[in-house]
Parts: structure tokens; sequence; C-alpha cells
């Protein structure tokens, strides 16, 4: 659950937001000011920050910098319209300016799609007691380093990705041996077959005539 925090000067409105970000899922805590908020996301993590430009003791393009340097996306909503403005917020590296008054849902759906920018792709994978690192394209477990070849790898990430689904060996050659490929669906049992004993895993299994499952 993504925690967000709003900084808003105006007690009502941030309640407002608050309640319809909650009612979506999210967490959220309330800053008035920018040093409090500030001090906020110096002590705790957030997800997001909502930022309002006119806010006391510090305001939001001052406070802006300090929250993005530590890697915060912030959404600016703002009562400032006009074109200028605008561009100079995103300029000055929010994600988004929202101006007010708004609709609950689009700010809400504006939340999701900057978080969804911000996510990274997982780079390590696991099923049992296997450490599939994508990155240095390595498979591990606890008694260390297994040696697969490059298209054993492939095989077996695909596997991984479409686990407890059957692939067939049709979609395994287009997808592990690409379009080019010249060969036969033998291949991939011999492929299967070769997984299978460096592994020591019952868990690749045959389907019968549709081709290959990773189990559960």
């Amino acid at each position: 659950m993504a925690k967000i925090l709003i900084v808003e000067d105006e007690l009502p409105i941030a309640e407002l937001i608050a309640l319809n970000l909650q009612m979506a899922g999210f967490q959220t805590e309330h800053a008035p000011d920018g040093e409090k908020a500030f001090s906020m996301i110096q002590a705790k993590n957030f997800d997001l920050v909502l930022l309002d430009i006119i806010l006391p003791k510090m305001t939001g393009i001052d406070l802006l910098p300090k929250i993005t340097s530590k890697k915060i996306p912030v959404i600016f909503l703002t009562s400032k319209d006009s074109v200028r403005d605008k561009v100079g917020g995103l300029s000055l590296g929010a994600e988004d300016y929202i101006t007010k008054p708004f609709e609950s849902a689009e700010l809400v759906a504006r939340i999701k799609v900057v978080l969804r920018r911000q996510e990274k792709p997982k780079t390590v994978l696991k099923f049992e007691n296997f450490i599939v690192d994508l990155e240095s394209r390595t498979v591990k477990n606890k008694t260390g380093e297994i040696s697969l070849t490059m298209k054993e790898f492939e095989l077996l990430h695909y596997l991984i990705i479409h686990r407890g689904a059957v692939v067939s060996r049709e979609q395994l050659l287009e997808n592990v041996w690409g379009y080019n490929f010249t060969g036969n669906t033998r291949t991939i049992d011999i492929h299967v077959n070769k997984l299978r004993e460096k592994l020591g895993t019952s868990k690749i299994t045959t389907v019968f005539k549709l081709g290959y499952k990773l189990e559960e």
C-alpha cells in the first residue's frame, strides 16, 4: 500500500483529499506547511507527495528540490492554473500538475499513473530454492551457482514468468529461440531435459500433447 504525504495548508481540503485517497487504498499523512513537510520526509518514507505551491513557512517551489533529491515523486496540487505555472512546475521536476478544483477520481488516476512510472522491473526471480538473477544471468541455490547455457537460462526465465500455465513447444520456439529458428520442436525437449537434470527439479512437468508447465 503506497504512502502519500499531502502538503496542504487548508485543512478541509487536506482532509477531503485524505478521505478519497484512503477509500482508494492509499495510506496518507498530512503536513500543513513546507517546514513540517520537510521534516516529515526526512524522518519517514513516502511513495509520493501531493504538494501545494502556496504554503506557509516554505513554498512548494522551494520544497520541491528537497523532495525530489530523495527520489520521491511529486504532484503539484494548486490553484495556480496558468500555462506558465504548469510548465514551470513540471520543468522543476514535478511528475504532474493538477489545478484546483479537481475531481477525486482524476486525482486517484493520476497518482496511480505516476506510481506505475516509478516501478522498477524485477531483476531477481525465485522458485523453489533457486534465485534467478536477470542482470547477471545466473541461477543459484544454497549450494552455489548452477551453470546454464544462454538458451537454458532463457528457457527457465520464460517458464518462471509463465509459472502455473502450460506453454506449448511452439510458444517456446517463438519466444526463446526466435522467429528465425530453423530447427524443430525436438530441441525444446532436449533443453528441458537438460534443465531438469541441472536443477534437479521435478517442477518442470510435461503436459501430454500440449507442452510444458512449471508447477506452482
